[in-house]
């Protein structure tokens, strides 16, 4: 922290991490001084119009001002890299996302940068104004964040994760989510990511038995009995998601609830209860059921094959 006489150069170099452009660092002390700085080595050129007071590598919070200071006026950090910043864990690391206003071009000072730069990726955005301009250095709203995030995922699985990971963490509600796509009318996937949400928010009550019955009609599986009630051990009364009694079968369909450190043991404990009394179970995310419906219903036939089902329509003789 600068002394509170401390000139405007200390304090702007505080607060940038001693990021500069140019025009700030003018303003400052003077082009003359600038110059000199450069010259004697004390001070280094990080790209067109963008300085560093110091002479070393840049580290991960100057890269950041960099980025931001680089794009050009109106720009904010977005995407995984703003999400990141307000604390969502484990997104897959990549290019620093910029977003700017729409109007602009591209600043010829990101053509510029250093080696010892990640790439940065500019987005443009008619509608700054929503979930914008927060922290030091300017990024997005988590919520803004994690919306973009999924919008400029490489995938629809990409996507899911982006938003499943953040309502895990508890760093964003569903309900922000929601409310952060009806401000960004031209988001891509926005069907995908209100389904996804409602999953999330919903847990395994967002699948209606009709949905999971759908399911097992479309490939040909038999029908499970649904919310199947059940005593543990503990004398509580349990619901299972899907069960096939014949064959001792059990689907849970886990929500975002389920990630949840204080239902985490709890739900170890209760499918270990499963497992002891003999049953087999299986565990799908939500949004796994309606995004890639093949993979779940092999493993639920191999499942129930593996437990004395025979499959009547595959026995058939040709």
């Amino acid at each position: 922290m600068p002394r509170p006489d401390a000139d405007l150069l200390d304090w702007i170099g505080f607060e940038q991490r001693g990021v500069l452009t140019v025009g700030q660092a003018v303003a400052a002390v003077g082009r003359g001084v600038v110059r000199g700085h450069l010259r004697l080595g004390r001070w280094r050129r990080i790209c067109r119009g963008v300085l560093l007071t110091e002479n070393g590598r840049l580290d991960g919070d100057q890269q950041l001002w960099v980025a931001v200071l680089a794009a050009g006026p109106g720009a904010v950090l977005a995407g995984v890299t703003a999400a990141t910043l307000g604390g969502v864990r484990g997104l897959r690391a990549g290019p620093v996302d910029v977003l700017i206003p729409a109007q602009r071009v591209v600043s010829r000072r990101l053509t510029g940068l250093p080696l010892d730069m990640p790439g940065v990726r500019v987005h443009r955005s008619t509608l700054l104004t929503a979930g914008t301009r927060l922290g030091r250095p300017p990024r997005t709203t988590v919520a803004r964040a994690v919306v973009d995030a999924a919008s400029w995922a490489r995938t629809d699985d990409e996507a899911r994760v982006v938003l499943a990971t953040a309502c895990q963490q508890r760093r964003v509600l569903p309900s922000q989510l929601r409310d952060m796509i009806a401000a960004l009318p031209r988001s891509p996937r926005r069907a995908l990511m209100r389904a996804t949400i409602s999953d999330l928010d919903g847990g395994a009550q967002a699948l209606s038995e009709l949905d999971f019955r759908a399911l097992c009609r479309r490939y040909s599986l038999p029908l499970p009995d649904l919310q199947e009630p059940r005593t543990d051990t503990r004398g509580r009364r349990r619901y299972l998601d899907a069960y096939w009694r014949e064959w001792r079968l059990h689907v849970e369909v886990d929500g975002a609830h389920h990630m949840d450190v204080r239902h985490w043991a709890a739900d170890m404990l209760r499918q270990n209860e499963v497992w002891i009394s003999g049953d087999r179970i299986l565990r799908f995310p939500s949004w796994l059921l309606r995004a890639r419906p093949d993979e779940v219903a092999a493993q639920i036939r191999a499942a129930l094959t593996a437990a004395g089902w025979r499959d009547q329509a595959s026995s058939r003789p040709l």
